[in-house]
């Protein structure tokens, strides 16, 4: 390598140790395999660019201009997510937070051996990191979008990983190379799959962003077949929809009057989010109140023979409202 190739990798690895330590601070990355991973891993070579301010301005590895290639750096390793492509003025794929990326990754609970499928391929970065972990061969990433899949395989390639990237309807799963362990989505749900269910062995747990929440399900083998169920994490999240969800099965968003006050209170907002069009919003608001204010770790998700459902506290209790089915 000539001098200026040592630089920028002394440069990007300080950038990455740096991310690092900032998201151990944080309280993630207890786990040393993934402290590994995201040691190791180059998130630059995911995100050779991206956009900022609102979309509007670009920000480019090779730029002629050095002071804005060491922005775009800098930025490369902040611990924030990244919007990597935009369509007509709309969202369609970004590189997450990488410390909820940290959390999610550990809330997964992989063990050597797991086969992992994940859904939304994005930059790549995220498959990069499960295969760092468990091999290539363990991983499948699908996505919907050719162009974010090719993107994703190349990025993958020139960090020297090569797991599987399947361009698909990420809400049929990919059955060729299950069963799988694991199931990691990194887009937001309006309801759960039930491909994905018979795609997992028993005992597999599902790791997804629902409403502006992370649900962790445990799938089993019930009398009619597999069944999941279980709770929300603490960690608020906000990703991007998924996308090939049958436009019947989109939930709308609330309205109605509530005090502002309370309608911009992200634990109030989660719960409309979660109930959909089933409850209005004042009597969600005397919910809430009544509940004390419940926080994401009381409510739950069940998907069962055919049919699934949110609820509160108990799955066969008083507070439950039906979800869509795919």
């Amino acid at each position: 390598m000539d001098a200026h190739t040592d630089r920028f990798a002394a440069a990007a690895a300080e950038e990455r140790w740096a991310m690092v330590r900032s998201i151990v601070a944080g309280g993630a990355l207890g786990d040393p395999g993934w402290r590994a991973a995201f040691e190791e891993v180059p998130r630059h070579l995911f995100v050779p660019y991206y956009f900022v301010a609102g979309g509007y301005d670009r920000m480019w590895c090779e730029d002629p201009d050095p002071a804005r290639r060491a922005q775009w750096l800098r930025g490369a390793y902040a611990d924030g997510p990244l919007a990597t492509r935009i369509r007509d003025g709309e969202l369609i794929s970004s590189s997450s937070q990488p410390s909820l990326m940290a959390r999610m990754l550990e809330e997964l609970d992989v063990r050597e051996g797991h086969r992992v499928l994940e859904i939304g391929a994005g930059s790549g970065y995220n498959a990069a990191l499960l295969a760092h972990r468990l091999g290539d061969d363990a991983v499948t990433t699908v996505d919907l979008d050719p162009e974010i899949t090719e993107s994703a395989r190349r990025h993958l390639a020139a960090a020297g990983y090569h797991p599987a990237v399947i361009t698909g309807d990420g809400t049929r799963g990919w059955p060729r190379r299950g069963p799988y362990d694991r199931i990691i989505a990194t887009c937001t749900l309006p309801c759960v799959p039930q491909p994905w269910l018979e795609q997992c062995v028993s005992g597999a747990r599902i790791l997804a962003p629902f409403a502006t929440g992370l649900i962790a399900l445990r799938v089993r083998e019930g009398a009619h077949g597999k069944y999941a169920e279980g709770r929300f994490l603490h960690t608020a999240a906000y990703f991007v929809p998924l996308r090939g969800v049958p436009a019947q099965s989109a939930r709308p968003p609330h309205s109605g009057r509530v005090p502002r006050r309370v309608s911009e209170n992200d634990l109030f907002r989660f719960l409309l989010m979660l109930t959909g069009d089933t409850l209005d919003p004042r009597e969600a608001l005397s919910l809430w109140q009544r509940e004390k204010r419940p926080e994401r770790e009381r409510f739950g998700i069940t998907v069962r023979d055919g049919r699934q459902w949110a609820w509160l506290d108990d799955p066969e209790g008083p507070y439950t409202w039906p979800l869509p089915t795919v």
